[in-house]
């Protein structure tokens, strides 16, 4: 939105003359017009106010880049090289053209106030309206070979889970494989890709994570779906600050991961799984059973009445049986 600027000096929601808009921002007065109206077809709520100037009604959460840097632990401010946007086709596909370009050796991390184009598992669309959740991803890198990436999803459903209970939101379930739960319903999805061809003993992943906040309604999404908003009314959400403590979550699993392995999260993924002791149902095959936890591989394990099934990420998906 190339509004961003405008929003940020409405934001406190005083009256501002289309003059004094207009030479803070260097533009001419119909420039700013044009960005009202912009704005206004965006669904932004902005009221015209004839002989004195325009006025914001509606809450706006705008990304603050600065803020979310200053949030973080020295040791991950220098860390990472970030982007803030105001529309992308994807923030997984951005980490990658960002690679591309980039010669740091900094971890690479864009977020997005839209997506135009955002992906889920197996390449569902993930809803990505503006200014209402957090598209955010990194660009993460492993000394190893593929068979330390059994697991990674999890692991960062760990962090996430994590970073929201940093931020008081309580009861936060886990669904294998990289689903964020709260209340019985989806609050975050995680996607991990690997990225480019496997360098000896490198091995390259984006790690996107899509963060329902503000979002109250959506009319695409086909499963039972929650946001922040929705799940804690009460609680004043901003962006920044969730993607401050979600990048600093993260950033801490990732190097514990690459130090220690999946053991150290086997545990605090296990006590977050909202599928244990449930009856299962694969959505691929004939598998059918009683959730039985994760094993030591990442693996989700069904207990199919005579032996335990282990099951890849990747193969099949579970849901609960109806």
């Amino acid at each position: 939105m190339k509004s961003r600027a405008l929003l940020g000096l409405l934001a406190d929601g005083q009256v501002h003359s289309g003059e004094s808009l207009a030479a803070s921002l260097g533009i001419s007065r119909t420039a700013i017009w044009k960005q009202i109206r912009r704005a206004m077809d965006d669904g932004v709520r902005i009221e015209t106010i004839r002989g004195k100037g325009y006025r914001l009604l509606s809450d706006m959460d705008l990304l603050d880049e600065s803020r979310i840097i200053q949030g973080l632990a020295p040791q991950h401010r220098s860390a990472i090289e970030l982007s803030v946007l105001d529309e992308v086709d994807s923030t997984n596909a951005e980490i990658v053209r960002r690679r591309r370009e980039s010669g740091t050796g900094r971890i690479p991390v864009c977020i997005a106030d839209c997506q135009t184009a955002g992906r889920g598992r197996r390449g569902r669309p993930w809803q990505s309206p503006r200014g209402q959740n957090l598209y955010l991803s990194m660009g993460l890198t492993f000394q190893g070979s593929f068979a330390m990436l059994d697991g990674l999803s999890l692991v960062l459903g760990v962090a996430v889970a994590e970073a929201l209970e940093q931020q008081g939101v309580p009861d936060v379930g886990l669904k294998w494989p990289n689903d964020i739960f709260v209340g019985g319903s989806k609050l975050a999805g995680i996607l991990v890709e690997l990225q480019g061809e496997l360098e000896e003993g490198v091995v390259q992943v984006v790690a996107g994570i899509g963060l329902n906040v503000h979002m109250t309604e959506s009319t695409d999404v086909d499963q039972s779906w929650s946001s922040l908003a929705m799940a804690l009314p009460d609680r004043g959400w901003r962006r920044s600050d969730l993607a401050t403590s979600v990048v600093s979550k993260v950033l801490e699993a990732v190097d514990e991961f690459a130090e220690r392995g999946f053991s150290r999260f086997t545990g605090r993924w296990q006590s977050r799984d909202i599928f244990a002791g449930k009856a299962l149902v694969a959505t691929q095959g004939e598998l059918s059973g009683t959730g039985r936890g994760i094993d030591a591989s990442g693996n989700y394990l069904i207990d199919d009445g005579s032996e335990l099934v282990r099951v890849r990420a990747g193969e099949i998906s579970l849901r609960v049986q109806s």
